[in-house]
Protein backbone atom coordinates (compact mmCIF):
# COMPACT_ATOMS: atom_id res chain seq x y z
CA UNK A 1 0.00 0.00 0.00
CA UNK A 2 1.24 3.48 -0.84
CA UNK A 3 2.04 5.86 2.02
CA UNK A 4 -0.69 8.29 3.07
CA UNK A 5 -0.44 11.55 1.14
CA UNK A 6 -1.87 15.01 1.82
CA UNK A 7 -4.83 16.18 -0.28
CA UNK A 8 -5.63 19.79 -1.15
CA UNK A 9 -8.31 21.68 -3.06
CA UNK A 10 -7.00 23.48 -6.15
CA UNK A 11 -10.18 24.30 -8.07
CA UNK A 12 -13.81 25.23 -7.42
CA UNK A 13 -16.89 25.37 -9.63
CA UNK A 14 -20.59 25.96 -9.05
CA UNK A 15 -23.92 26.49 -10.77
CA UNK A 16 -26.59 27.22 -8.17
CA UNK A 17 -29.91 28.96 -7.50
CA UNK A 18 -27.87 31.97 -6.30
CA UNK A 19 -25.61 32.25 -9.32
CA UNK A 20 -24.01 30.29 -12.14
CA UNK A 21 -20.39 30.76 -11.09
CA UNK A 22 -18.49 30.42 -7.83
CA UNK A 23 -18.18 34.21 -7.56
CA UNK A 24 -21.92 34.90 -7.96
CA UNK A 25 -22.81 32.00 -5.67
CA UNK A 26 -20.52 33.37 -2.95
CA UNK A 27 -21.94 36.88 -3.31
CA UNK A 28 -25.43 35.49 -2.81
CA UNK A 29 -24.37 33.53 0.25
CA UNK A 30 -22.57 36.48 1.85
CA UNK A 31 -25.56 38.74 1.30
CA UNK A 32 -28.18 36.30 2.58
CA UNK A 33 -30.07 36.03 -0.71
CA UNK A 34 -32.88 33.51 -1.05
CA UNK A 35 -32.95 31.50 -4.27
CA UNK A 36 -36.58 30.42 -3.81
CA UNK A 37 -39.27 31.55 -6.26
CA UNK A 38 -42.32 30.15 -8.08
CA UNK A 39 -41.47 27.16 -10.29
CA UNK A 40 -40.97 28.02 -13.96
CA UNK A 41 -39.93 24.61 -15.35
CA UNK A 42 -43.51 23.30 -15.46
CA UNK A 43 -47.05 24.28 -14.44
CA UNK A 44 -47.03 23.67 -10.69
CA UNK A 45 -50.46 25.10 -9.92
CA UNK A 46 -51.93 21.69 -9.05
CA UNK A 47 -49.18 20.80 -6.58
CA UNK A 48 -49.13 21.44 -2.84
CA UNK A 49 -45.73 23.09 -3.28
CA UNK A 50 -45.50 25.53 -6.16
CA UNK A 51 -42.02 27.00 -5.64
CA UNK A 52 -38.40 25.84 -5.58
CA UNK A 53 -34.83 27.08 -5.84
CA UNK A 54 -34.20 26.85 -9.58
CA UNK A 55 -31.02 27.82 -11.41
CA UNK A 56 -32.11 31.17 -12.82
CA UNK A 57 -32.33 31.96 -16.55
CA UNK A 58 -30.72 28.67 -17.51
CA UNK A 59 -30.33 27.95 -21.22
CA UNK A 60 -28.31 24.93 -22.30
CA UNK A 61 -27.25 26.64 -25.52
CA UNK A 62 -25.23 29.12 -23.44
CA UNK A 63 -22.95 26.23 -22.50
CA UNK A 64 -23.31 23.46 -25.09
CA UNK A 65 -23.44 23.09 -28.86
CA UNK A 66 -26.94 22.66 -30.25
CA UNK A 67 -26.73 18.88 -30.65
CA UNK A 68 -24.67 18.27 -27.51
CA UNK A 69 -27.02 19.51 -24.78
CA UNK A 70 -30.00 17.27 -25.63
CA UNK A 71 -27.80 14.19 -25.21
CA UNK A 72 -27.43 14.95 -21.51
CA UNK A 73 -29.99 15.18 -18.73
CA UNK A 74 -30.06 18.49 -16.88
CA UNK A 75 -28.23 17.05 -13.87
CA UNK A 76 -25.34 16.04 -16.16
CA UNK A 77 -25.33 19.44 -17.85
CA UNK A 78 -24.97 21.03 -14.42
CA UNK A 79 -22.17 18.58 -13.55
CA UNK A 80 -20.21 19.43 -16.70
CA UNK A 81 -20.69 23.19 -16.25
CA UNK A 82 -19.50 23.22 -12.63
CA UNK A 83 -16.62 20.87 -13.44
CA UNK A 84 -15.52 23.04 -16.35
CA UNK A 85 -15.19 25.98 -13.98
CA UNK A 86 -13.30 23.96 -11.37
CA UNK A 87 -10.93 22.43 -13.93
CA UNK A 88 -10.17 25.84 -15.45
CA UNK A 89 -9.73 27.31 -11.96
CA UNK A 90 -7.21 24.59 -11.13
CA UNK A 91 -5.45 24.77 -14.51
CA UNK A 92 -5.74 21.00 -14.61
CA UNK A 93 -5.64 20.41 -18.36
CA UNK A 94 -2.00 21.32 -18.90
CA UNK A 95 1.07 19.44 -17.73
CA UNK A 96 -0.67 16.56 -15.92
CA UNK A 97 -0.73 12.82 -16.56
CA UNK A 98 -4.37 12.27 -17.47
CA UNK A 99 -4.02 8.57 -16.70
CA UNK A 100 -3.77 9.65 -13.05
CA UNK A 101 -6.65 12.16 -13.06
CA UNK A 102 -10.09 10.79 -12.22
CA UNK A 103 -13.70 11.85 -11.79
CA UNK A 104 -15.77 10.73 -8.80
CA UNK A 105 -19.18 12.39 -8.74
CA UNK A 106 -22.30 12.25 -6.58
CA UNK A 107 -25.97 12.23 -7.51
CA UNK A 108 -28.83 10.88 -5.46
CA UNK A 109 -31.41 10.61 -8.24
CA UNK A 110 -29.67 11.08 -11.59
CA UNK A 111 -31.70 11.68 -14.75
CA UNK A 112 -35.17 12.01 -13.27
CA UNK A 113 -36.26 14.46 -15.95
CA UNK A 114 -35.23 12.10 -18.74
CA UNK A 115 -37.02 9.16 -17.12
CA UNK A 116 -40.17 11.21 -16.65
CA UNK A 117 -40.17 12.62 -20.19
CA UNK A 118 -39.76 9.21 -21.82
CA UNK A 119 -42.55 7.70 -19.71
CA UNK A 120 -44.86 10.64 -20.47
CA UNK A 121 -44.07 10.30 -24.18
CA UNK A 122 -44.87 6.59 -24.11
CA UNK A 123 -48.22 7.24 -22.42
CA UNK A 124 -49.09 9.88 -25.02
CA UNK A 125 -48.24 7.53 -27.89
CA UNK A 126 -50.13 4.72 -29.55
CA UNK A 127 -48.71 2.03 -27.27
CA UNK A 128 -45.80 1.18 -29.56
CA UNK A 129 -42.61 1.27 -27.45
CA UNK A 130 -40.69 4.14 -29.03
CA UNK A 131 -37.84 5.38 -26.86
CA UNK A 132 -34.99 7.73 -27.60
CA UNK A 133 -31.60 6.03 -28.09
CA UNK A 134 -30.29 8.64 -25.65
CA UNK A 135 -32.82 7.71 -22.94
CA UNK A 136 -30.64 5.32 -20.93
CA UNK A 137 -27.38 7.29 -21.30
CA UNK A 138 -29.22 10.45 -20.16
CA UNK A 139 -30.93 8.78 -17.24
CA UNK A 140 -28.17 6.78 -15.53
CA UNK A 141 -26.39 8.60 -12.72
CA UNK A 142 -22.89 7.75 -13.92
CA UNK A 143 -23.43 9.71 -17.14
CA UNK A 144 -22.28 12.73 -15.11
CA UNK A 145 -18.80 11.42 -14.31
CA UNK A 146 -18.59 9.78 -17.72
CA UNK A 147 -19.27 13.01 -19.61
CA UNK A 148 -16.77 14.97 -17.49
CA UNK A 149 -14.13 12.33 -18.13
CA UNK A 150 -14.82 12.08 -21.87
CA UNK A 151 -14.72 15.84 -22.38
CA UNK A 152 -11.36 16.21 -20.63
CA UNK A 153 -9.66 12.91 -21.40
CA UNK A 154 -9.29 11.94 -17.72
CA UNK A 155 -8.56 8.20 -17.56
CA UNK A 156 -8.18 7.68 -13.81
CA UNK A 157 -10.85 6.32 -11.41
CA UNK A 158 -14.32 7.15 -12.66
CA UNK A 159 -17.61 6.42 -10.91
CA UNK A 160 -20.65 7.92 -9.18
CA UNK A 161 -21.75 7.58 -5.57
CA UNK A 162 -25.47 7.39 -4.84
CA UNK A 163 -26.52 7.69 -1.20
CA UNK A 164 -29.42 10.14 -1.40
CA UNK A 165 -28.49 13.52 0.09
CA UNK A 166 -25.10 12.25 1.30
CA UNK A 167 -23.99 11.44 -2.27
CA UNK A 168 -21.66 14.41 -2.85
CA UNK A 169 -19.82 14.00 0.43
CA UNK A 170 -19.41 10.28 -0.20
CA UNK A 171 -17.90 11.20 -3.59
CA UNK A 172 -15.56 13.67 -1.88
CA UNK A 173 -14.40 11.07 0.61
CA UNK A 174 -13.86 8.50 -2.15
CA UNK A 175 -11.80 11.05 -4.10
CA UNK A 176 -9.85 11.96 -0.95
CA UNK A 177 -9.04 8.31 -0.28
CA UNK A 178 -8.05 7.54 -3.88
CA UNK A 179 -5.55 10.38 -3.81
CA UNK A 180 -4.10 9.86 -0.35
CA UNK A 181 -3.61 6.16 -1.05
CA UNK A 182 -1.74 6.92 -4.28
CA UNK A 183 -4.32 5.63 -6.77
CA UNK A 184 -4.64 9.05 -8.45
CA UNK A 185 -2.88 12.42 -8.40
CA UNK A 186 -6.01 14.54 -8.91
CA UNK A 187 -9.74 13.94 -9.02
CA UNK A 188 -12.65 16.12 -10.07
CA UNK A 189 -15.40 15.56 -7.53
CA UNK A 190 -18.63 17.04 -6.22
CA UNK A 191 -22.26 16.45 -7.07
CA UNK A 192 -25.30 17.57 -9.01
CA UNK A 193 -29.06 17.18 -9.05
CA UNK A 194 -31.97 18.37 -11.18
CA UNK A 195 -35.12 17.00 -9.57
CA UNK A 196 -37.42 20.01 -9.96
CA UNK A 197 -39.89 18.05 -12.07
CA UNK A 198 -43.50 17.00 -11.70
CA UNK A 199 -42.44 13.62 -10.33
CA UNK A 200 -39.84 15.12 -8.02
CA UNK A 201 -42.15 17.72 -6.52
CA UNK A 202 -45.10 15.33 -6.39
CA UNK A 203 -43.05 12.60 -4.77
CA UNK A 204 -41.61 14.79 -2.02
CA UNK A 205 -45.04 16.34 -1.43
CA UNK A 206 -46.43 12.84 -0.92
CA UNK A 207 -43.76 12.30 1.74
CA UNK A 208 -44.84 15.56 3.42
CA UNK A 209 -41.18 16.56 3.35
CA UNK A 210 -41.37 19.93 1.57
CA UNK A 211 -42.50 23.35 2.71
CA UNK A 212 -45.88 24.51 1.41
CA UNK A 213 -45.31 28.20 2.15
CA UNK A 214 -46.49 29.24 -1.32
CA UNK A 215 -47.41 32.76 -0.21
CA UNK A 216 -43.79 33.60 0.66
CA UNK A 217 -41.26 31.28 -1.00
CA UNK A 218 -38.25 33.41 -0.06
CA UNK A 219 -38.85 32.75 3.64
CA UNK A 220 -39.85 29.09 3.30
CA UNK A 221 -36.47 27.51 4.03
CA UNK A 222 -35.95 28.40 7.69
CA UNK A 223 -33.68 25.92 9.48
CA UNK A 224 -33.88 26.00 13.30
CA UNK A 225 -36.87 28.34 13.24
CA UNK A 226 -40.00 27.32 15.15
CA UNK A 227 -42.17 27.93 12.07
CA UNK A 228 -40.25 25.66 9.68
CA UNK A 229 -42.47 23.26 7.75
CA UNK A 230 -40.15 21.33 5.44
CA UNK A 231 -37.33 21.72 2.95
CA UNK A 232 -37.28 23.66 -0.30
CA UNK A 233 -36.16 21.75 -3.39
CA UNK A 234 -33.07 23.10 -5.17
CA UNK A 235 -30.95 22.19 -8.19
CA UNK A 236 -27.46 22.74 -9.54
CA UNK A 237 -23.94 21.45 -8.98
CA UNK A 238 -20.81 22.05 -6.97
CA UNK A 239 -17.39 20.84 -8.14
CA UNK A 240 -13.94 20.62 -6.57
CA UNK A 241 -10.56 19.58 -7.87
CA UNK A 242 -8.79 17.54 -5.21
CA UNK A 243 -5.08 17.06 -5.70
CA UNK A 244 -2.11 15.51 -3.97
CA UNK A 245 -0.23 18.29 -2.17
CA UNK A 246 3.23 17.77 -3.68
CA UNK A 247 1.72 17.34 -7.16
CA UNK A 248 -0.12 20.66 -6.77
CA UNK A 249 3.00 22.42 -5.49
CA UNK A 250 5.14 21.08 -8.32
CA UNK A 251 2.89 22.60 -10.96
CA UNK A 252 2.41 25.88 -9.07
CA UNK A 253 -1.31 25.46 -8.46
CA UNK A 254 -3.09 27.77 -6.05
CA UNK A 255 -4.42 25.97 -3.00
CA UNK A 256 -7.72 26.88 -1.34
CA UNK A 257 -7.61 24.48 1.61
CA UNK A 258 -6.58 21.02 2.71
CA UNK A 259 -8.96 18.08 3.03
CA UNK A 260 -8.05 16.51 6.36
CA UNK A 261 -10.72 13.92 7.10
CA UNK A 262 -13.99 12.26 6.31
CA UNK A 263 -16.47 10.24 8.30
CA UNK A 264 -19.36 7.94 7.40
CA UNK A 265 -22.04 6.24 9.46
CA UNK A 266 -25.58 4.90 9.30
CA UNK A 267 -28.54 5.69 11.52
CA UNK A 268 -29.85 2.13 10.98
CA UNK A 269 -33.20 3.54 12.03
CA UNK A 270 -35.74 4.40 9.28
CA UNK A 271 -35.90 4.68 5.48
CA UNK A 272 -36.69 8.43 5.55
CA UNK A 273 -36.75 9.75 9.13
CA UNK A 274 -33.56 10.56 11.02
CA UNK A 275 -32.86 8.95 14.38
CA UNK A 276 -34.25 11.66 16.71
CA UNK A 277 -31.52 10.95 19.26
CA UNK A 278 -28.89 12.07 16.75
CA UNK A 279 -26.71 9.03 17.55
CA UNK A 280 -25.77 8.38 13.91
CA UNK A 281 -24.75 12.01 13.50
CA UNK A 282 -22.65 11.86 16.66
CA UNK A 283 -20.88 8.84 15.22
CA UNK A 284 -20.21 10.37 11.80
CA UNK A 285 -18.74 13.60 13.18
CA UNK A 286 -16.56 11.69 15.62
CA UNK A 287 -15.40 9.44 12.79
CA UNK A 288 -14.43 12.50 10.74
CA UNK A 289 -12.54 14.08 13.63
CA UNK A 290 -10.73 10.82 14.31
CA UNK A 291 -9.79 10.44 10.65
CA UNK A 292 -8.42 13.99 10.63
CA UNK A 293 -6.56 13.52 13.91
CA UNK A 294 -7.99 16.69 15.44
CA UNK A 295 -9.98 17.55 18.56
CA UNK A 296 -13.49 19.07 18.61
CA UNK A 297 -12.22 22.43 19.90
CA UNK A 298 -10.19 22.90 16.71
CA UNK A 299 -13.32 23.22 14.56
CA UNK A 300 -14.50 26.80 13.91
CA UNK A 301 -17.47 26.43 11.56
CA UNK A 302 -20.03 23.74 10.75
CA UNK A 303 -21.99 23.93 7.52
CA UNK A 304 -24.88 21.84 8.77
CA UNK A 305 -27.23 19.56 6.89
CA UNK A 306 -29.95 21.88 8.23
CA UNK A 307 -32.78 21.12 5.80
CA UNK A 308 -35.54 23.04 7.65
CA UNK A 309 -37.43 19.87 8.56
CA UNK A 310 -38.92 19.59 12.06
CA UNK A 311 -37.16 16.32 12.95
CA UNK A 312 -33.85 16.63 11.15
CA UNK A 313 -32.72 20.00 12.45
CA UNK A 314 -33.20 19.06 16.07
CA UNK A 315 -31.39 15.73 15.79
CA UNK A 316 -28.34 17.36 14.19
CA UNK A 317 -28.10 20.06 16.86
CA UNK A 318 -28.37 17.47 19.64
CA UNK A 319 -25.48 15.64 18.01
CA UNK A 320 -23.38 18.80 17.73
CA UNK A 321 -23.92 19.53 21.42
CA UNK A 322 -22.86 15.97 22.29
CA UNK A 323 -19.72 15.95 20.14
CA UNK A 324 -18.52 19.50 20.81
CA UNK A 325 -19.65 19.95 24.41
CA UNK A 326 -18.40 23.19 25.95
CA UNK A 327 -16.95 24.24 22.60
CA UNK A 328 -20.36 24.14 20.86
CA UNK A 329 -21.35 27.76 21.72
CA UNK A 330 -18.00 28.96 20.32
CA UNK A 331 -18.71 27.47 16.91
CA UNK A 332 -20.35 29.26 14.03
CA UNK A 333 -23.13 27.08 12.69
CA UNK A 334 -25.09 27.84 9.54
CA UNK A 335 -27.33 26.16 7.02
CA UNK A 336 -26.76 27.55 3.55
CA UNK A 337 -29.82 25.53 2.46
CA UNK A 338 -31.80 28.45 3.87
CA UNK A 339 -30.66 30.26 0.71
CA UNK A 340 -30.00 27.57 -1.92
CA UNK A 341 -32.72 25.11 -0.98
CA UNK A 342 -31.84 21.44 -0.79
CA UNK A 343 -29.91 20.09 -3.78
CA UNK A 344 -30.37 16.50 -2.56
CA UNK A 345 -27.40 14.53 -3.91
CA UNK A 346 -25.77 17.76 -5.06
CA UNK A 347 -26.00 19.47 -1.67
CA UNK A 348 -22.59 18.37 -0.41
CA UNK A 349 -20.90 19.75 -3.52
CA UNK A 350 -22.07 23.33 -3.18
CA UNK A 351 -21.79 23.20 0.62
CA UNK A 352 -18.17 22.06 0.39
CA UNK A 353 -17.52 25.07 -1.84
CA UNK A 354 -19.20 27.33 0.74
CA UNK A 355 -17.14 25.82 3.58
CA UNK A 356 -13.88 26.30 1.69
CA UNK A 357 -14.72 29.90 0.81
CA UNK A 358 -15.53 30.56 4.48
CA UNK A 359 -11.97 29.45 5.26
CA UNK A 360 -10.49 31.51 2.42
CA UNK A 361 -12.35 34.76 3.16
CA UNK A 362 -12.92 34.54 6.91
CA UNK A 363 -16.66 34.98 6.43
CA UNK A 364 -19.36 32.60 7.64
CA UNK A 365 -22.49 32.70 5.47
CA UNK A 366 -25.73 33.09 7.42
CA UNK A 367 -28.76 31.00 8.20
CA UNK A 368 -31.48 33.26 6.85
CA UNK A 369 -35.15 33.32 7.89
CA UNK A 370 -34.28 32.54 11.50
CA UNK A 371 -36.71 34.84 13.28
CA UNK A 372 -38.71 32.75 15.76
CA UNK A 373 -36.42 30.67 17.97
CA UNK A 374 -37.52 27.06 18.39
CA UNK A 375 -37.59 26.34 22.12
CA UNK A 376 -36.78 22.69 21.38
CA UNK A 377 -33.43 23.70 19.82
CA UNK A 378 -30.66 25.28 21.88
CA UNK A 379 -30.71 28.88 20.65
CA UNK A 380 -27.66 29.66 22.80
CA UNK A 381 -25.63 28.28 19.93
CA UNK A 382 -24.45 30.67 17.21
CA UNK A 383 -26.55 29.82 14.17
CA UNK A 384 -25.17 32.87 12.29
CA UNK A 385 -28.72 34.24 12.09
CA UNK A 386 -29.73 36.25 9.04
CA UNK A 387 -26.42 38.11 8.53
CA UNK A 388 -22.97 36.79 7.60
CA UNK A 389 -20.30 36.99 10.31
CA UNK A 390 -16.60 37.70 9.98
CA UNK A 391 -14.28 35.38 11.89
CA UNK A 392 -11.13 33.42 11.26
CA UNK A 393 -12.04 29.94 10.06
CA UNK A 394 -9.16 27.49 10.23
CA UNK A 395 -11.23 24.29 10.21
CA UNK A 396 -14.69 23.79 8.69
CA UNK A 397 -16.91 20.71 8.92
CA UNK A 398 -19.57 20.00 6.29
CA UNK A 399 -22.41 17.57 7.13
CA UNK A 400 -24.73 15.75 4.73
CA UNK A 401 -27.33 13.12 5.63
CA UNK A 402 -29.53 11.08 3.29
CA UNK A 403 -32.78 9.13 3.29
CA UNK A 404 -31.92 5.62 4.39
CA UNK A 405 -29.84 6.88 7.28
CA UNK A 406 -26.67 7.69 5.32
CA UNK A 407 -24.47 10.19 7.20
CA UNK A 408 -21.28 11.76 5.87
CA UNK A 409 -19.01 14.52 7.22
CA UNK A 410 -15.98 16.13 5.58
CA UNK A 411 -13.34 18.33 7.24
CA UNK A 412 -11.40 21.12 5.52
CA UNK A 413 -8.51 23.13 7.02
CA UNK A 414 -6.62 26.24 6.08
CA UNK A 415 -3.37 25.03 4.53
CA UNK A 416 -0.49 24.68 6.97
CA UNK A 417 2.80 24.49 5.07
Amino acid sequence: MSSIRRVVVTGLGAITPLGSTVATYWEGLKNGVSGAAPITRFDATKFKTRFACEVKNYNATDYFERKQGPKMDLFTQFAVIASDEAIADAGLLEGVDKDRVGVIWGSGIGGLRSLQEECFQFERGDGTPRYSPFFIPRMIADSSSGNISIKNGFRGPNFVTTSACASSNDALIAAFNNIRLGIADAIVTGGSEAAITESGVGGFNALKAMSERNDDPASASRPYDKERDGFVLGEGAGALVLEEYEHAKARGAKIYAEVIGGGMSSDAYHITAPDPSGSGVVLVMRNALRDAGIEPHEVDYINTHGTSTPLGDGAEIKAIETVFGEHAPKLNISSTKSMTGHLLGGAGGIEAVASILAIKHGIVPPTINLHTPDPEINQALNFTPNVAQHREVNVALSNTFGFGGHNTSVLFRKLAE
